[in-house]
């Protein structure tokens, strides 16, 4: 009787973990369906992600993230089946959220937010289908998809300059004299730059990835997991600096001889391999010890052996997310007539316009539905105005867009040497715009940028997005335009101010009542 007994108590202990893992083969396989559905229907979103990975080493990264996903989800097996797949309701709701705000960035062409949408549809969709409970079992996995979103380019200019910022240091902190102007820099030896490569953005996303991984891994403090992964990037930004001096250092012990070709690659890249061992190294000595699910024996029936429920949510959720991309269609179809024209004002108040260009410089605009460029000249005064016009706005055709800049980095012959943002009085009104410094090796240039949009002057590119994305979505006409202006100047950057200031207040109305007209047809 007592062999028996145990036999019967054993199976019994057994049942709820076979019901458990059947339940969980039906609700994997659903949701797996869901999420193949989810990527095709998002599909131009999924390309546009998988594109940056392929053209871009610094995301490269990127490919490893779903398998990486997927082996941690599969990890999370035995502490998965001790949990009841209960779909929660309200989800649906966040699913709404993270739809409309997938269309308003689609309608105001701006990737990266569609694609951290399409990202966090995910973790959504597995509150949604299987609940809270679920979700927060793979919380992580979950949450490490955000990684592959190719996001971190805006930082390249911060990361730029503060690497600037610590080369200059540690070199006159070692005594040697240095000339700087914006991120270009003059020692003894020679002449540097901090260009887009040099900003560490690569070692930084690198880092993150392998850190936050290595986090989750070896600890089970969020403490500890949150101040590893503060490291990976405090770390690596210190350690780019550091870099940056070394290679300058090297280059300048060795009579330029050392640190200028591909050798500045690798010992760019073998530092950080250091650095990223050492932080690996360091964090080893405080690793907690792998969590262990609760037995088998210990697991309860499971409440809900049927599917109907997380399949209905399934649906559900499948017609939630599927109404956004219909409405995208439906309001890209909308289009204005496409021809336009831009017609630049004859000049007035002693400033006429002249054939002969001020200046060989030009803006890197791209797709901009009608352009002008004119110099205009009062006495020994030259201002070169450039207008852009944008109208039925689309990817790689936008006024906002990171790639409309002033000049491309490692021109051939024109440099940045400096921007900053300011409030400038130009007659009645005060304009909000950009100013940038920029030199070749026959010129200096001060130039002066802003968006008109509706009437109204900015150099906020996020009004400008919800602007684009209003009008959009109202089904109404998202013309834009960018206006530039740019005076040469021989030393002192406030004479071009100067002119600048007096070509504003003088010509402004008439270059703006050019762009109405334009709007107007």
């Amino acid at each position: 009787m007592k062999v028996e007994s145990d036999l019967v108590l054993a199976a019994a202990a057994q049942a709820p973990a076979r019901g458990a893992r059947q339940v969980w083969r039906l609700a994997g396989a659903l949701m797996l369906a869901l999420g193949f559905w989810l990527i095709a229907w998002y599909g131009e979103t999924a390309s546009s992600i998988v594109a940056i990975w392929e053209r871009s080493e610094t995301f490269a990264h990127g490919y490893l993230v779903v398998p990486v996903f997927a082996w941690l989800v599969w990890r999370h097996r035995p502490f998965l089946v001790q949990v009841d797949p209960r779909p929660a309701w309200p989800g649906l709701a966040a699913l709404a959220l993270i739809g409309s705000g997938w269309l308003i960035a689609h309608l105001a062409q701006v990737q990266v937010v569609q694609q951290f949408a399409l990202a966090a549809m995910i973790p959504a969709l597995v509150f949604t289908v299987l609940g809270a409970r679920a979700a927060w079992t793979i919380a992580f996995p979950l949450a490490f998809l955000f990684l592959g979103v190719p996001f971190g380019e805006a930082f390249i200019p911060p990361l730029m300059d503060f690497t600037a910022d610590f080369t200059v240091w540690m070199l006159r902190l070692t005594g040697i004299p240095v000339l700087r102007e914006g991120t270009f820099f003059t020692i003894p030896s020679g002449q540097w730059s901090v260009v887009e490569g040099c900003s560490g953005l690569r070692y930084l996303i690198a880092s993150i990835f392998a850190g936050t991984l290595y986090a989750y891994l070896n600890y089970t403090s969020t403490r500890k997991r949150a101040l590893f992964i503060a490291a990976s990037v405090v770390v690596p930004i210190f350690a780019n600096g550091m870099r940056a001096y070394l290679i300058v250092m090297i280059a300048h012990l060795s009579d330029m001889r050392l640190a200028l070709g591909i050798d500045h690659i690798i010992y760019g890249w073998v530092w950080f391999g250091i650095v990223i061992l050492a932080m690996f190294w360091i964090g080893a000595r405080w690793r907690d010890p792998e969590p262990q699910p609760v037995p088998a024996a210990t697991l309860r029936a499971p409440a809900t052996a049927r599917l109907g429920p997380v399949a209905m949510a399934a649906v559900a959720s499948a017609l939630v997310l599927g109404v956004w991309p219909l409405w995208a269609a439906r309001l890209d179809a909308v289009r204005i007539p496409q021809q336009a024209k831009l017609e630049l004002p004859a000049g007035q108040n002693g400033w006429t316009p002249d054939a002969a260009p001020a200046s060989e410089w030009k803006p890197h605009y791209r797709g901009a539905d009608a352009s002008a460029i004119a110099t205009y000249r009062n006495g020994e005064r030259a201002v070169v105005l450039y207008a852009y016009y944008y109208r039925n706005q689309r990817q790689d055709a936008e006024l906002v867009n990171s790639r409309n800049i002033m000049v491309v980095q490692k021109h051939p012959v024109w440099q940045n040497v400096g921007e900053t943002r300011k409030l400038q009085a130009l007659g009645p009104h005060e304009v909000e715009l950009r100013e940038t410094r920029l030199r070749s090796a026959g010129q200096r240039l001060l130039v002066w940028d802003w968006f008109f949009l509706d009437g109204r002057r900015t150099t906020n590119p996020y009004l400008a997005k919800l602007m684009l994305a209003r009008d959009r979505l109202l089904e109404d006409r998202d013309d834009g335009s960018a206006i530039i202006l740019a005076a040469p100047y021989q030393n002192r950057p406030e004479d071009a101010e100067q002119v600048l200031r007096a070509f504003a207040a003088d010509m402004l109305p008439a270059i703006e009542e050019t762009i109405r007209r334009a709007e107007r047809h």
